[in-house]
């Protein structure tokens, strides 16, 4: 019943389980461009190498985007609650 009424937003109650989400996400993007690497390390060492680097810079700026971007959210919904009457 609480969800047809739009007195109360439901997207705070979400955005827990999308940051969880997100964060899977990107840690298995991650463990897959790691696992490229290894195997590219076999054909060109060079080449693995920097992909190996590449990935681990993917993984902490993944990681610290989806955290900005949830908390971004949270602030959002946080101003409107406090605007709010």
């Amino acid at each position: 019943a609480e969800l047809l009424q739009w007195d109360r937003f439901i997207t705070p109650s979400i955005i827990r389980v999308f940051y969880w989400l997100c964060l899977t996400m990107t840690a298995l993007a991650g463990l897959s461009l790691i696992l490229t690497a290894l195997g590219m390390m076999a054909i060109n060492l060079i080449a693995g190498l920097l992909l190996l680097v590449a990935s681990m810079i993917f993984i902490l700026t993944g990681i610290i985007f989806v955290r900005i971007l949830c908390e971004l959210v949270m602030v959002i919904f946080r101003i409107n609650e406090h605007l709010g009457v």
